[in-house]
């Protein structure tokens, strides 16, 4: 058995901040942020929570799929800004749906998280132990920015996305995933449940630090890399996909991945120039987008790559 995208949803807050609404709180201005990363907007939760984002693209992914809530047997949510440690989002998100059948956990990966997930519930549905399930990625990522720190406040959106997976016969597509703990700090943020971090200097830890470069040179040789293990493990070039969906981190690392791979950008779906990074919810909410303007035709196959901070990254092949 393998699992099949049977339904796509999501949410994204009225609220935005542009580039020139940063620009009068930090030293910036629109050109230089569209020239560095591609974005032009990103959307802030006001009222929205993690938990209730991902419950609006969850009932929207279950209308998609034509499923009731009753019917999940697996919820799964990829959060890195949860609204509390316990219960998990995942439980939050069970309980508002009622969807009683249902086992739930959160999954911390960042901006991989939607593969993880993606690949842990393809995992469960090949060993027959569930028929349908429910994967999220929500992310409330402007309660961890630093709203000084023009270098990373500029990228950072809010926002979630959700697939349905279902269960049905057929091949099962090769995944390939990695983790780099060692070089872990040239992305990272420490939590607020540690002591003391009220403390001024651990204060600064408890939002998002990031080494730019670093970072930047991490996924566009990383990128290629899995995709080319991944098509290798599949038996296919890159001529044999009809899209590559990335994680929206950055438009410059989309187009340098694209250089190195030789493959035509057009290949490549964006739509970072309206949400910015939104973390694990990027690749469900362009999946999303892709679905509802009838991008995706039956057969298609498809490559979803996320890359971040741990570090960790992988790519998954799936068919339409």
């Amino acid at each position: 058995m393998r699992g099949r995208i049977c339904g796509t949803g999501s949410y994204i807050p009225e609220h935005y901040y542009d580039n020139n609404d940063l620009a009068k709180f930090v030293e910036t201005n629109d050109e230089w942020i569209r020239e560095r990363t591609g974005i032009v907007r990103r959307h802030i939760a006001e009222e929205d929570t993690t938990v209730s984002m991902a419950i609006k693209a969850a009932k929207n992914a279950l209308t998609d799929a034509k499923l009731n809530a009753d019917d999940l047997d697996l919820i799964l949510v990829s959060t890195i800004t949860p609204n509390t440690v316990i219960p998990s989002t995942a439980c939050e998100v069970q309980k508002e749906l009622g969807a009683v059948n249902a086992t739930c956990f959160d999954i911390s990966a960042a901006c991989s998280g939607f593969v993880y997930a993606y690949n842990t519930a393809q995992a469960y549905i090949a060993a027959g132990m569930y028929q349908n399930i429910l994967v999220i990625g929500s992310e409330t990522l402007s309660g961890i920015v630093n709203w000084k720190d023009r270098g990373s406040c500029i990228l950072f959106g809010d926002g979630a996305g959700a697939a349905v997976i279902c269960a049905e016969e057929g091949e099962i597509f090769p995944a390939v995933t990695h983790s780099d703990g060692a070089k872990g700090q040239v992305l990272a943020c420490e939590s607020r449940q540690q002591k003391n971090w009220q403390d001024k200097e651990n204060e600064k830890q408890t939002y998002v630090s990031m080494d730019g470069q670093a970072v930047f040179k991490f996924a566009v040789k990383k990128v290629p890399e899995v995709i080319g293990e991944l098509l290798q493990k599949a038996d296919l070039t890159e001529k044999d996909i009809d899209l590559f969906v990335l994680h929206q981190a950055n438009l410059r690392i989309i187009e340098s991945v694209a250089k190195r791979m030789k493959t035509d950008l057009a290949k490549f779906p964006v739509n970072i120039e309206e949400y910015g990074n939104t973390s694990s919810a990027s690749i469900t909410i362009l999946l999303d987008e892709l679905n509802k303007t009838g991008r995706f035709h039956k057969g298609q196959k498809i490559v979803l790559c996320g890359f971040g901070a741990g570090l960790t990254w992988g790519a998954t092949l799936i068919e339409w």
